[in-house]
């Protein structure tokens, strides 16, 4: 096992707190039965979740025209879906978990694979701008009752204008329990481990076929590469979409349904809205937290 830049070899992960808050309960992983084959994408939200499930439903269900991969991956932490585990339980194919957890609050098990997904913190933050401002009234009812049952802090007002939210989610990230900057630096800590694979969303928008290997070959799992067209077609943008607004929960939630919830998947929209001082200002806060290896891995999706 490599050492990372600290000189530190990378320790097996252990879990060494909880999170309990509007969007997720990480409790819900304490009693979980893993299997052999497991498969769990980790990621922060909107840093290519959706997309991950997708390429790995293609690979599971063998080019299916129809699946959708979020429908098919039970978000285990989620507070709206409480049965979550009970539909993992009850899954008769090779099961594809998700998880926001941050990996000092996951139980990390040496029986499944992990694939963690990182982007650039600006187009997370515009991503995650699009999807908090188009929940429809129905999320925040359902919100609202998690906040009611659990005594959750219910979340602060979301800025109209996508540029200060990134400002204010910027300087406050550090100061989140949910941190993304802190998210990021546990799992790139974990990158040399066995079960553990680092995908960029940058890379799979530059190079989908050759990530797409690369993913079925960590997963042990043969690309028919007849199908291999299809399968790419299926993970691409309107496909998605389509397949989206046939998922109930998905167009009960957000304004616009599923064609909503698959957004543009465009990377860079920032740079004509932000000032140079302003782009600047997210890699001093990166420093932060990243080593500049992770963090030049974080921009641009090469690994050194």
């Amino acid at each position: 096992m490599t050492r990372d830049e600290s000189g530190r070899s990378p320790p097996w992960p252990t879990k060494t707190r909880e999170i309990q808050n509007m969007l997720m309960d990480s409790t819900r992983w304490n009693d979980f039965r893993f299997r052999d084959d497991d498969i769990v994408v980790a990621t922060w939200s909107k840093s290519g979740t959706t997309w991950m499930q997708q390429i790995i439903s293609q690979l599971v269900f063998d080019g299916s025209e129809t699946v959708f991969g979020s429908a098919e991956s039970p978000w285990i932490d989620f507070q709206l879906t409480p049965d979550a585990v009970e539909v993992a339980e009850a899954q008769v194919h090779r099961r594809f978990l998700k998880t926001h957890l941050p990996l000092d609050a996951l139980v990390f098990s040496p029986r499944a694979k992990y694939i963690y997904v990182g982007r650039d913190a600006r187009d997370v933050a515009w991503s995650l701008h699009h999807h908090m401002t188009h929940f429809a009234p129905a999320a925040f009812e359902m919100f609202g009752e998690v906040v009611r049952r659990t005594g959750a802090a219910p979340p602060p007002p979301i800025p109209d204008d996508v540029a200060t939210f990134y400002r204010v989610w910027l300087e406050t990230d550090a100061t989140s329990d949910t941190s993304f900057f802190a998210n990021v630096r546990g799992w790139w800590d974990a990158r040399e481990l066995p079960n553990v694979l680092l995908v960029h969303y940058a890379r799979l928008k530059a190079d989908l076929p050759g990530e797409f290997r690369r993913i079925a070959d960590f997963l042990d799992i043969p690309v028919d590469e007849a199908k291999l067209p299809e399968m790419l077609q299926h993970c691409g943008l309107e496909h998605m979409k389509d397949r989206a607004a046939q998922v109930a929960f998905i167009e009960q939630i957000f304004d616009g349904g599923g064609r909503t919830f698959v957004n543009k998947g465009v990377d860079g929209r920032w740079r004509d809205v932000l000032t140079a001082d302003e782009i600047a200002r997210c890699d001093v806060v990166a420093a932060r937290t990243l080593f500049p290896g992770c963090a030049a891995w974080l921009r641009t999706g090469t690994q050194r």
